[in-house]
């Protein structure tokens, strides 16, 4: 068997200085290497969560695989009908075409490096979610560029019956926003299913 391997021939460095921050607390976003910079190989970021603040609404991707490591703290991740407690240390990783979801668990802070392979160019869909909290763009130009990112939006009810436990308030406003605009119901399949990752 013959797999085609990335293009690039040199190790990429990203000095935590250099690395490009979108968004601001509760949330915020550290690029790290997009797909252009690893040759197709994968797009990564670090996102930072407090207080039990959403990172974002259930969404699908149909050609990348994506990674959800926990550096620090405590996250709810949402991955088909399930909605997972991770750790610190853990790591969840969601097939394409599988629904799924993060966010800091209630009353916790969550620091989680993602990475998605191969690689999509994410960091410009970053700055475009920013360009919507900020009220610079409409929620619904999302659905402009959802094949673009392959990030398809979707409606959980799972996700929305485990954060309604969370008293992080609206900070991912935008993402419910973009739910109500974007997407239609999702079936329910009965109350989630929370399990916790053994360390």
């Amino acid at each position: 068997m013959s797999l085609a391997g990335p293009s690039f021939t040199e190790s990429v460095i990203v000095r935590s200085a250099d690395a490009e921050v979108v968004g601001r607390a509760p949330t915020t976003i550290r690029l790290l290497a997009d797909a252009s910079s690893t040759g197709g190989a994968l797009s990564t970021q670090r996102v930072t969560l407090s207080g039990g603040a959403d990172g974002a609404r259930p969404h699908h991707h149909a050609g990348s695989v994506e990674l959800f490591y926990l550096l620090d703290g405590t996250a709810q991740l949402l991955s088909g009908d399930r909605v997972i407690t991770a750790e610190r240390g853990d790591l969840v990783i969601v097939p394409p075409g599988l629904a799924h979801a993060f966010a800091a668990a209630p009353g916790h802070d969550a620091d989680i490096l993602i990475v998605i392979t191969p690689g999509v160019e994410r960091f410009e869909y970053f700055r475009h979610l920013e360009r919507i909290a900020y009220g610079k763009q409409p929620p619904e130009s999302l659905l402009e560029v959802q094949e673009l990112y392959d990030t398809y939006f979707q409606s959980s009810a799972p996700w929305n019956q485990a954060r309604a436990l969370s008293a992080a308030g609206d900070a991912a406003e935008v993402f419910h926003a973009v739910e109500r605009v974007v997407v239609s119901p999702w079936p329910t399949r009965g109350p989630p299913a929370p399990c916790r990752h053994a360390s």
